[in-house]
């Protein structure tokens, strides 16, 4: 570090001190502002809220009230002696007065006839029935349309002597014979208007209809500020929020600009409306922010000493807490990468055990259904097909333990040096027939690439599986990107990994354009049986072959995923530092898989397995000699002698496995060859993950041809004492060889 460092550190302190000594009391002063608006602006509309629910409560109540005396002066109109009453004006206007007594706030009773002539009025007596009220809105409104109510007003007073707010009830329902008007004084709701918002003048309040028609008003409007008729400003927010609202608007009429709350009343055409003025809320701001100012100021001045002196001790603070951070997120990763190595594993132990035993049955079902097939009748048609179909689901099964036993990395593998840069270019016309036309290849090969030591045919199969799964994650088409490089992943990498070991590989990568993986799916890709394709379009067992194929080849596989994006799966594979070694190609054996007359000694402790065996071998014209454990095989041996072939299953019970009778027959006879079975491939392996010398392996389970294939090519072989050495077989990784017990 430089010298002058330490000395400028502090003048960049000091710089940042002042600058947050400015910036801070104005971002204090902007957040306090914002919340006094938010405080006072909420609190605006509150109240309007409040005073708009009060006011049209009360409304309601007037116009309940009107509805109410007019619905009781029809229903003494229509008594039997109506008519007698109706010829006499004294009488029905008396009872219609002593009706609306008990209401101070009606101003007045007015029945007119079908034509529009007064035929009683609680404010004139006696009516003039030559007066003619036929053209007024609401009884139009009443003739032609049917309506049952109607609200109006009469400003000029021209129906019960002064201006009111009328509620109009139609007389007769077949046909039309007239209404009923009941009055009310709009000074009555204004009154009520002014006690509700204190008289401040501030606010506003009105009654109007929803045709725009002005009921009532506080303050009063002048006679030129009155608005048109069927014009009101909130008719348009009307339209889109019929039932209530709340609006910032300018007023026509004199130009102030308010907060404007609005409420349709329940039962009638009926809209109050309660306003205030902007400015008046902008003025309980103003007073609110001095208050804050006032508290504030101090309040600032208090923390930037409190800063200045709390500085120093928090950048310590700071770094020991980053550093602590970075620990703890270090250790987190490692836990959660051992967490899933062990459910790995776990998974790995039970899906291997599942497939073991079911690897046995198969061997039982496969024997007996190929042995079934060989001695039908030639003319069997029927039945011939019914064992293919058999023989068809036996091998599907036995694929499916094979997948099986690559999550559980223990497959058998034969390894060889290899040039991966050279096998995934050559997979390039392979990978185009399968993924389609939809499907863009790119290669991105790093020359100079190292040797690996590898299974070429299960890294080819890997290779596929990633891609055609890239494939169906892009069913409109997209792009497919194959790359080869050689990395090196160090400790800092390797502590994060599980199971992964510091050094030198070579990174395989498959990557698309797809829709990628959501964070859940992309957590439990590896797992087996995981799939999120429709049922019968996948296993989901593709990645866990994978994942169990790279692992159990010493190497480490990683997955990103982002929706959207696509995904990218990479595969690293230990650098192999020797030269590539020559590898003998076996010649096919041109002898027929049948017996030459040789004897072969079976020794398998699963009954039912060791019956198939004999048969399958019977078959072929073998002499066969069984035995269900390694101490009847060792006096088998010595008892019978000319025993050429020992066919023997590696887990044995007893004390003596396979591999302990293979030495122990080498001894008694040592020109008899061996042939090893297990369906448990981790059973097959000494400490060094080698088979022995002269000895060879036939996974269960196998069919008929296999076995047959399998027992002539080692007949046909040279005497142990002349074969060229074993090819080592992969040690499971992460397990201890030579403890399992397995058939």
């Amino acid at each position: 570090m430089d010298a002058a460092e330490p000395r400028r550190s502090p003048t960049r302190a000091l710089h940042g001190l002042l600058l947050a000594a400015i910036v801070l009391p104005l971002l204090i002063l902007a957040g306090g502002g914002y919340l006094a608006w938010r405080t006072v602006s909420t609190e605006a509309v509150r109240d309007l809220q409040r005073s708009l629910a009060v006011a049209a409560e009360q409304a309601t109540k007037i116009l309940d009230a009107q509805a109410l005396l007019a619905d009781r002066v029809q229903d003494m109109l229509d008594d039997p002696d109506a008519p007698a009453l109706l010829a006499n004006e004294a009488e029905l206007r008396d009872r219609i007065a002593a009706m609306i007594a008990r209401f101070p706030q009606i101003t007045g009773v007015l029945v007119l006839d079908g034509k529009g002539h007064p035929v009683a009025s609680t404010t004139r007596f006696p009516v003039d029935r030559l007066s003619d009220f036929a053209a007024h809105g609401f009884f139009r409104t009443l003739d032609e349309t049917g309506a049952a109510l109607v609200i109006d007003t009469d400003p000029d007073g021209g129906l019960t002597g002064r201006p009111a707010l009328i509620v109009a009830r139609r007389r007769g329902l077949a046909r039309f014979e007239g209404s009923i008007v009941v009055a009310t004084s709009p000074r009555t709701i204004e009154s009520f208007d002014r006690t509700l918002l204190a008289g401040n003048p501030a606010y506003v309040a009105g009654l109007f209809r929803s045709d725009g028609i002005d009921l009532a008003r506080y303050p009063p409007q002048a006679e030129d500020e009155r608005t048109p008729t069927g014009y009101h400003p909130l008719l348009a927010l009307i339209a889109g929020q019929p039932l209530a609202g709340l609006v910032r608007l300018r007023s026509g009429v004199d130009g102030v600009e308010r907060l404007v709350a609005y409420r349709r009343l329940e039962t009638y055409p009926v809209y109050a409306s309660v306003g205030r003025r902007w400015s008046s809320i902008w003025t309980a701001w103003f007073a609110l922010m001095a208050t804050h100012l006032v508290i504030g100021i101090p309040a600032a001045a208090a923390l930037i000493l409190l800063t200045l002196l709390a500085l120093g001790r928090t950048r310590a603070q700071e770094t020991t807490l980053a550093t602590l951070q970075s620990e703890v997120r270090r250790r987190e990763i490692a836990e959660a990468a051992l967490r899933q190595s062990q459910k790995m594993e776990a998974i790995g132990r039970l899906t291997g055990g599942i497939a073991h035993d079911f690897n046995n049955h198969l061997t039982v079902i496969s024997s007996n259904v190929e042995l079934l097939k060989r001695r039908l009748p030639r003319d069997a048609d029927a039945l011939a097909r019914l064992a293919e179909a058999a023989m068809q689901g036996v091998q599907r099964a036995a694929t499916l333990t094979h997948r099986l036993l690559a999550f559980s990395r223990q497959q058998p593998l034969d390894p060889e040096p290899l040039d991966a840069g050279r096998l995934v270019g050559g997979m390039s016309d392979l990978l185009r027939r399968t993924l389609g036309e939809t499907i863009e290849i790119e290669t991105a090969l790093a020359p100079g690439l190292w040797q690996v030591r590898v299974d070429a045919n299960q890294l080819e199969n890997a290779l596929l599986n990633l891609a055609v799964n890239a494939r169906d994650a892009m069913p409109e088409g997209g792009r497919l990107t194959l790359e080869t490089a050689n990395v090196r992943l160090d400790t800092s990498y390797t502590t994060a990994h599980d199971e992964v070991r510091p050094g030198d590989y070579v990174m395989i990568g498959v990557s698309d354009s797809g829709t990628g993986m959501s964070a859940e799916t992309l957590s439990r890709a590896f797992e087996p049986f995981y799939t999120t394709k429709p049922i019968g379009q996948g296993t989901g067992l593709g990645l866990s072959m994978v994942y169990g194929f790279i692992k159990q080849s010493g190497g480490h596989v990683t997955i990103d995923s982002t929706p959207g994006r696509g995904s990218a799966v990479k595969l690293y594979l230990p650098r192999w530092p020797r030269q590539p070694e020559g590898t003998r190609t076996p010649r096919p054996s041109s002898r027929s898989p049948v017996s030459a007359g040789e004897t072969i000694l079976v020794v398998e402790d699963d009954e039912a397995v060791r019956r198939a065996s004999v048969d399958a071998l019977q078959e072929l014209g073998y002499t066969v000699l069984q035995a269900p454990d390694a101490m009847e095989a060792i006096r088998v041996l010595i008892d019978r002698g000319g025993i050429d072939l020992l066919f023997t299953d590696i887990g044995l019970p007893g004390g003596v496995d396979g591999r302990a009778l293979a030495d122990a027959a080498r001894n008694a006879a040592p020109d008899v060859k061996i042939l090893f079975t297990t369906g448990y491939t981790r059973a097959a392996g000494r400490s060094t993950g080698r088979l022995d010398p002269g000895a060879h392996l036939l996974p269960k389970p196998f069919t008929l041809q296999q076995l047959g294939a399998k027992v002539r090519e080692i007949l046909d072989a040279p005497p142990p004492s002349a074969a060229p050495r074993s090819v080592p077989a992969p040690a499971p990784a992460g397990g201890k060889p030579g403890t399992d017990t397995a058939h």
